[in-house]
């Protein structure tokens, strides 16, 4: 679709990572933008740019019927995340709040275009060496995340097949970027502390995936209307390793780069243990070493994007580096970057 003077773009998760990006861009194209935001989020950055606000959450189905009044575009980045924690709580989320958000949608009729937010982890938990999207998804899940998000996925794969939403669905990878709030800064905590050790060698592929680029690959996805219906893998193209991964945020930190490593195969076999252990005594806090953990730093996860490139015309245009560069920045000038021990 091409945005006119009329249309409005609504965006979830817009206090978040993705949502901030896809709102600033929205405004930077002078797209009227609304956004489903809690209200106790911080609304700073919306406020300043003109954004349109609906207070509630994915759990609130009034809510979302606010939120989709007279909205012709629909960005969905909002999802519980995390590696830990009861499966029912992630599907409410993720699973039972998209539903009630597309059935709103669909009741209200003015729905042009949907880009759902996916991820790379709904693929099976192995290793990975140019995995295209004709593989199928997994619906096992490693852990309440990566199952919920693969359910969320289905289920907008169903109304696009039967209910006719004119829907694309996007799978990133590791997200970063400035505003990551999260897993960098969790990251950074480690290496300030010195607790960080690779799992295996070291040398295996991640998904990174620029916000940037993301972000322009939901806007290829929105203007293109030949692709309602398509599934497209997103990172940014040129992968790096977990030490370069993790080198490159402690040098632009200030920090000693780990060199100590777990073998993966002893990884895999303590993460089987603290799993079942954490779950038997029924704690909230994730175990140091997890499925999702050994996914992450342990697993090659180097996907195809050559869907991407050909049919949406999608280019990532920020490496790894420079986008870091940013990330780094960004928390610096945040206050998240505090002097090594």
């Amino acid at each position: 679709m091409e945005f006119q003077s009329d249309d409005l773009l609504l965006v979830t998760g817009a206090t978040g990572l993705v949502g901030s990006h896809v709102v600033q861009r929205a405004r930077e194209l002078g797209i009227r933008t609304r956004a489903l935001v809690r209200e106790s989020s911080d609304k700073q950055l919306l406020n300043e740019w003109g954004v349109e606000l609906v207070y509630g959450d994915l759990s609130d189905h009034e809510s979302h019927v606010r939120a989709v009044e007279g909205v012709t575009a629909f960005v969905h980045c909002a999802a519980k995340v995390g590696d830990w924690g009861p499966i029912d709580e992630y599907r409410r989320i993720n699973l039972l709040g998209t539903g009630s958000l597309l059935k709103a949608a669909k009741a209200n009729g003015t729905l042009k275009r949907v880009v759902h937010i996916s991820s790379l982890g709904v693929y099976e938990a192995r290793d990975h060496h140019g995995t295209d999207e004709s593989s199928p998804i997994s619906l096992s899940g490693i852990d309440g995340y990566t199952l919920t998000k693969a359910e969320s996925e289905q289920l907008v794969r169903d109304h696009i097949d039967k209910d006719g939403l004119p829907g694309t669905i996007l799978r990133p990878g590791f997200i970063y970027g400035p505003r990551d709030r999260t897993v960098l800064p969790r990251i950074l905590e480690k290496l300030r502390t010195q607790q960080f050790k690779f799992l295996g060698s070291g040398q295996t592929l991640l998904n990174n995936t620029y916000v940037g680029n993301l972000v322009d690959a939901i806007f290829l996805a929105l203007a293109q209307d030949d692709k309602i219906g398509e599934v497209f893998n997103v990172t940014d193209g040129a992968l790096v390793t977990k030490r370069h991964f993790i080198g490159t945020i402690a040098s632009l930190a200030g920090y000693p780069t780990p060199t100590k490593n777990v073998p993966l195969g002893v990884a895999k076999v303590l993460a089987k243990l603290m799993e079942s252990t954490w779950l038997m005594l029924d704690k909230q806090e994730a175990p140091i070493l997890n499925s999702a953990r050994i996914k992450f730093l342990g697993l090659n996860l180097d996907f195809s994007i050559e869907k991407a490139k050909r049919e949406l015309g999608y280019e990532p245009k920020v490496d790894f580096d420079t986008g870091m560069m940013a990330a780094i920045g960004w928390c610096r000038d945040a206050g998240l970057l505090t002097s090594q021990e």
